[in-house]
């Protein structure tokens, strides 16, 4: 342990020397559209190419349209800092990124690569990033490839349009749309991102045909998206969904029930016509974004990009048929999120009661309260069901069911060590911020923690009192998604078994990842009732 923490020690200095230049020399790479020079690391032994452009900047004309394929350029194009991330306001205090600023011209994507000059067939890596369609960008520290690609993996992490200006549907938009639909810019995005790996992969000694594709909250909601959408699903061959999926979360609505949402926003916001929200500026957009105090816009069943709903996708077995590595934390979300004050008995059932009146007896038999500390776990289960655990739960359970391929399921566990900085607090996007409101100490891992520690990236990220079990846990879950990356199986490196759950087991297996990982029996019970809940009536 004392070697692997020198070990984290001297990646962390690598990469800030990466930041100065100090340890790099220029290396020149041709991709379809012509040269990028980046940098090779000669103490890690890495090249990394950041800020490369994958479509033509989303501005002017093109504002509201799917993405464009690039021009060519002469000369060698400079990828060595991030690029712009997308137009967002700062709705997580606690996202840390190292970005170029922010603007609409934002799709551009950052490779860390192992290749040497003869290297080719490596797995791939493409990370999308969380933040709830309004935040969040592929340069923040916790996303950062290298100790992934110290593994023998190419890593992609993608900037994708958010917000406003990712997910807006318009009547006017529809209609000039080849597709007749409107919205999912953010999504058109990233399947055009794997588009362009499959073209250019091969630059960096990537195989296309070994594209794993990653993400944690949105971007585990993506990885769920891009696997239905007939645009992608042909273009990966294994899928890695942390906290999140589409089904049921940020799920896709109706194409007449988008455009109204954004014909409304843009008669609020005093505009009449598309030409007059393509002519207006970024400020004036993103204010009235702001002033209209709106938490994004959904996804949208758009007849291109979702054909339909993606349940009914999975249930006819028409998503992409790979492997599935999934699962989420164990405290997604506090308890008070649920019983919204403290969090006693008789105020549990109360919510409980208000929450499922007629199926409020049940409720709390699949969530046990009968003590302080049952009380304390039903409502934080309730709490995180009811956010996101369900729906990736929803997502497991579909794919092992319609699909032949294995399906491995994760319980995240680790609690985390103190913040070093005692004026911080815990965010909400899994970071810290300076002065939010303080919760009650989290009884389990909660939502957004496990992102540097599947990437391998603690030494990134400051803000924790970091000990010895909190690199064993990474060190572990590192190495599980390298293997499934590589093999489509996370198993190997004298790590405890996981096996893969069965279609038909009413116990499926789960690994609980935490300081000791074990695979054990679950009882889906809470999982099976909220699925009832969430039936159509």
């Amino acid at each position: 342990m004392k070697y692997y923490t020198s070990f984290l020690f001297m990646l962390a200095t690598v990469v800030a020397a990466w930041s100065q230049g100090n340890n790099g020399f220029p290396v020149q790479t041709k991709i379809e559209n012509g040269i990028i020079e980046g940098l090779y690391d000669t103490q890690s032994g890495l090249q990394f190419y950041l800020g490369v452009p994958f479509a033509k900047p989303p501005v002017g004309n093109l504002r509201w349209k799917a993405p464009q394929a690039l021009d060519n350029w002469t000369g060698a194009k400079q990828t060595k800092k991030f690029g712009p991330r997308p137009v967002q306001a700062i709705v997580f205090g606690d996202m840390n990124s190292r970005s170029d600023g922010i603007s609409e011209d934002c799709l551009y994507l950052n490779v860390w690569t192992p290749a040497k000059r003869n290297t080719s067939g490596l797995p791939v890596l493409v990370y999308f990033y969380g933040g709830g369609f309004v935040a969040g960008d592929g340069s923040e520290p916790r996303y950062d490839g290298a100790s992934m690609a110290k593994k023998g993996i190419v890593v992609v992490t993608v900037n994708y349009r958010l917000g406003l200006f990712g997910f807006l549907s318009h009547p006017e938009l529809s209609k000039e749309a080849s597709y007749k639909g409107s919205g999912n810019y953010g999504y058109l995005d990233q399947a055009h991102a794997l588009q362009w790996v499959q073209k250019n992969i091969a630059a960096f000694g990537g195989d296309p045909k070994k594209v794993t594709i990653a993400g944690e909250s949105a971007g585990s909601i993506s990885v769920s998206a891009q696997m239905v959408s007939p645009l992608s699903r042909k273009l990966i061959a294994g899928a890695i969904g942390e906290s999140g999926s589409g089904i049921s979360a940020l799920a896709a609505v109706s194409l007449a029930e988008a455009e109204k949402t954004g014909a409304e926003f843009a008669k609020n916001a005093g505009y009449t016509s598309l030409a007059q929200l393509r002519a207006a500026s970024t400020r004036d957009l993103y204010e009235a974004y702001v002033d209209s105090r709106r938490f994004g816009f959904p996804p949208v069943i758009d007849g291109y990009f979702f054909t339909k709903s993606m349940l009914a996708t999975f249930e006819a077995k028409e998503q992409a048929q790979v492997p599935l590595l999934v699962g989420w934390n164990s405290a997604e979300i506090p308890g008070m999120a649920f019983t919204q004050g403290p969090i006693t008995e008789d105020i549990l059932i109360s919510k409980v009661k208000e929450a499922y009146p007629n199926d409020w007896e049940e409720a709390l038999k699949v969530y046990s309260h009968g003590n302080a500390k049952e009380v304390e776990w039903a409502a934080t289960n309730l709490a995180s069901d009811r956010f996101i655990s369900y729906s990736t739960w929803k997502w497991f359970d579909t794919h092992r069911k319609n699909s032949a391929q294995p399906v491995y399921r994760y319980l995240y566990s680790k609690l985390r060590p103190p913040l070093v900085d005692k004026n911080l607090t815990p965010g909400l996007a899994g970071g810290t911020q300076q002065g939010g409101m303080r919760m009650p100490e989290p009884i389990g891992a909660p939502h957004a923690c496990e992102i540097e520690y599947c990437m391998g990236n603690l030494h990134l990220v400051k803000d924790y009192a970091w000990t010895a079990d909190d690199y064993k846990v990474s060190e572990t879950m590192l190495n599980y998604f390298a293997n499934f990356i590589k093999t489509g199986n996370p198993n190997g490196d004298k790590l405890p078994e996981w096996p893969a759950a069965q279609a038909n087991d009413i116990t499926p297996a789960v690994m609980i990842l935490d300081t000791e990982s074990k695979a054990v029996k679950f009882d889906d019970a809470r999982y099976l009732f909220q699925d009832k809940m969430n039936k159509p009536k």
